[in-house]
């Protein structure tokens, strides 16, 4: 039992660090509330999932040729510099959850998939260290607890998001509206950051 909390903390560990994703939800948790904030979330533990499963079967060493990770910078790049533009543009709009369309949770959802999905970082970071975790695993416990240990990590990715989604929605209820497009703007630049980091990736890829 010690073992599986181990694995659901790695799984929080895994989510903590501030990222496009963190910065994602802190934006659409002011705009959008509790469950868009969720959502983002949801949809990018989807995308673990999916780097979970490249990982299971092997695949990552056709991730790893130069073309393929030029690709993956230059998308993610374009992705976060698009999207954090976007965030300031509507930074100064007044924050209306009312007015939200009910067809937004499924474009949270796909937003947050895109985003981490994306990312060459989550890529690099599941495959280094989940793929490190997957090796010691299966060369210490039988199938079965494998997929237990991996479902434990999970939990920890969904208590993070919950988490996230609770903090962030939770500042639309403290903070003026001007305070908020202060940090819409702000998590836009971020986004923007990691943005323009990925695209100096992808060019010494390309140059150097």
């Amino acid at each position: 039992m010690s073992a599986f909390f181990g694995y659901v903390i790695l799984g929080i560990s895994l989510a903590a660090p501030i990222g496009p994703v963190n910065a994602a939800q802190i934006t659409k948790g002011i705009y959008g509330g509790f469950g868009h904030a969720w959502l983002v979330g949801l949809g990018a533990m989807l995308a673990d999932a999916v780097y979970m499963a490249i990982v299971y079967f092997g695949v990552f060493h056709f991730l790893e040729t130069p073309f393929m990770q030029t690709l993956l910078w230059s998308f993610g790049c374009f992705v976060l510099i698009y999207t954090g533009v976007d965030s300031i543009i509507n930074a100064g709009k007044e924050v209306k959850m009312n007015k939200i369309k009910g067809d937004s949770y499924k474009k949270s959802f796909f937003y947050g998939f895109l985003l981490s999905i994306s990312n060459p970082l989550s890529m690099m970071f599941w495959l280094g260290i989940f793929g490190s975790v997957l090796a010691k695993t299966v060369s210490t416990y039988d199938l079965d607890h494998v997929i237990l240990y991996s479902l434990a990590i999970f939990i920890g990715l969904f208590i993070w998001d919950v988490t996230m989604a609770f903090i962030s929605s939770s500042f639309k209820k403290i903070l003026t509206a001007k305070l908020l497009g202060v940090i819409s703007a702000i998590s836009g630049l971020s986004l923007i950051g990691f943005g323009v980091y990925f695209g100096v990736q992808a060019f010494k890829l390309l140059f150097l």
